[in-house]
Formats: C-alpha cells, structure tokens, sequence
C-alpha cells in the first residue's frame, strides 16, 4: 500500500447550534453551495448516507472519470452544540501541497456552515432543512470534497 494515500487528517469546527439542526441542514445536498463554496465543480454527483441518528455525514462523491471518491464526516454533540468533523485522506499521488491546499478548503468549508447556522434562529434552521428538493436520495450534481 502506498504510505502516502493512507495518510489522512481529522478537520474540525465547533458551531454553537444543537447536532441535531446542524445534521439537519448539512445533510441536504442542495445547501452545499450555501456552505461549501471551496469545492470543486468538476463532479457528476455527491451521495450522502442515508440518515441516520448518528450524525454520519459520510458521503461519496463521483468525479467526471467515473472515479469514486468517499468522504468521512460526522456531527457530534458537545454540550449545547456540535463539533462537525471531516476526515480528509490523501488520494494516491496527492502532493504535499496538494493535500494542504484541500486541507485549508475543507476547513474553510467548515468555518463557513459555522458562520452560516450559528447567526440563524431556530427556526430559520428548520425551514432551510425541511425544504422540499428535487435531488432526493442526499444526492449533489455538482459538488465535491476529496479533490479541488
């Protein structure tokens, strides 16, 4: 095995909102471009797990070659809030450079749902994740996370 893929980083952000609001609205694939404008555009799709009471936001995420790519993330409880965490692992090949530029991208992901959840009302919350979608099934068109 390749030293280098197996290499992986834990990324993570506390936001002062309930797990459950947080899962909620993070789970629906049509807010990704509210909070997760550093991902590329070069993909075909992203497939969430399904929900779950865990907070596992694990998700793959298709590219254009038909490459699949998956993604570990959760939603924990701490306190009144939550920690979002996302493991990024080093694709074959991936340079150091690389692997920090995807790095800080995730992690200014995060920052951004934080600044996105942690200013709306309770209920500002559940109406964006209660919203109807088209893409039903946790599936993005046109997202990704594992290559930027």
């Amino acid at each position: 095995m390749d030293p280098m893929a197996a290499d992986s980083r834990h990324i993570s952000t506390h936001i002062d909102r309930p797990a459950q609001e947080v899962y909620d609205y993070a789970s629906r694939s049509a807010n990704l471009p509210e909070w997760a404008r550093g991902l590329g555009s070069s993909v075909e799709r992203v497939t969430f797990a399904p929900r779950n009471e865990f907070g596992v936001l694990d998700h793959d995420v298709t590219l254009p070659s038909g490459e699949t790519v998956y993604n570990p993330m959760r939603v924990t409880a701490d306190g009144a809030g939550c920690e979002v965490v996302f493991t990024l692992r080093r694709q074959p090949g991936m340079s150091d450079e690389d692997f920090e530029r995807d790095a800080d991208a995730v992690f200014a992901d995060l920052i951004t749902l934080k600044g996105v959840l942690e200013p709306r009302s309770p209920e500002q919350v559940e109406r964006a994740a209660d919203q109807p979608v088209a893409d039903s099934g946790g599936e993005c068109g046109h997202h990704e996370h594992g290559e930027r």
